[in-house]
């Protein structure tokens, strides 16, 4: 049997029980460990704030190597781009909708000071950028918490991801969904990543079945981007990639804070070279105006490491 490890929160737990059943469908039986992480101990401060790396993934990848679990099942989004040497991402499974959405009202419909709520610099940054006489407040929590706090009044509405809405029953939330032309998402958003140690063993062998090429051409592509741009994983940055016909058409979009300025750019090309894509993007990024930016997010220090 396998032994699943993931985070406690009903996202999350839904995420690991999908797995599970597409594993047994593949006559193998799992059970599900709980391990709690960095980021669902920090619940009180912007995650751009934190600035770790592997906020919700160090712990169970520490579990996953120490042979305590024998698959890692995370949001791909909170996936650092290099992975612990001795684990490999066995399986991208197919995506669920990558883009964001309202919660609560249209974004046309609010009116000027309007409190929306949001703890992701890559969100608040286009936000500001769509409307500057809006009010971005920091929310934090699991999407129930969330709804919870907007249906309490304290926010006029909220950014959430479609594919979390979706996936926990919440559709019929959603006022309005947000094409990535207005509001680009996450790197990875929508997407599952299934982790195992490289050791080619039974875990890695059948996880490799739940592998989707052309979802896993996209999330390669836009973490290619995040890579060349040298950002952490709480940067005002978002992509988006989409396969047609063997091509990867990708989008990328990095937003100053305040909403000041933004660069769009965007780029094609097969996706057996969705890497070089990705890359090749980032660095025209970078020459476009997003070091700057980079540099403006985090002042005086150094940049993050790559995640």
């Amino acid at each position: 049997m396998l032994r699943i490890g993931s985070r406690g929160s009903q996202l999350a737990l839904w995420q690991a029980r999908w797995v599970a059943q597409r594993l047994e469908e593949l006559g193998e039986p799992s059970a599900i460990e709980i391990i709690r992480t960095t980021g669902d101990k920090i619940t009180d401060v912007p995650l751009a704030k934190v600035g770790s790396k592997g906020l919700f993934t160090k712990e169970i990848e520490e579990a996953l190597l120490e042979g305590r679990v024998d698959v890692a099942v995370h949001s791909l989004k909170d996936l650092p781009t290099e992975l612990p040497r001795g684990l490999t991402l066995a399986a991208v499974p197919e995506r669920e909708d990558p883009r964001d959405a309202m919660v609560g009202a249209r974004l046309a419909d609010l009116p000027a000071g309007a409190r929306i709520g949001t703890s992701s610099l890559r969100r608040a940054a286009q936000l500001r950028a769509l409307r500057p006489d809006l009010v971005i407040e920091p929310l934090r929590g699991n999407l129930d918490t969330r709804l919870r706090k907007l249906d309490e009044g304290r926010y006029h509405a909220i950014v959430a991801a479609c594919a979390g809405l979706k996936r926990l029953g919440y559709e019929s939330r959603i006022a309005e969904v947000l094409e990535p032309a207005l509001m680009c998402p996450a790197v990875g958003q929508g997407a599952l990543a299934v982790e195992t140690r490289d050791d080619a063993g039974r875990a890695h062998d059948i996880c490799r079945r739940l592998d989707h090429p052309d979802t896993r051409a996209a999330v390669t592509a836009e973490r290619a981007v995040l890579r060349a741009v040298g950002g952490g994983c709480q940067i005002p940055l978002g992509a988006c990639a989409r396969v047609a016909d063997g091509v990867v058409h990708l989008m990328a979009v990095v937003a100053a804070p305040d909403g000041s300025s933004l660069i769009r750019l965007s780029d094609r090309g097969p996706a057996a070279e969705a890497e070089q894509v990705g890359w090749r993007l980032g660095s025209r990024l970078l020459a476009a105006g997003a070091r700057r930016v980079l540099e403006a997010v985090y002042g005086a220090t150094s940049r993050p490491s790559v995640s």
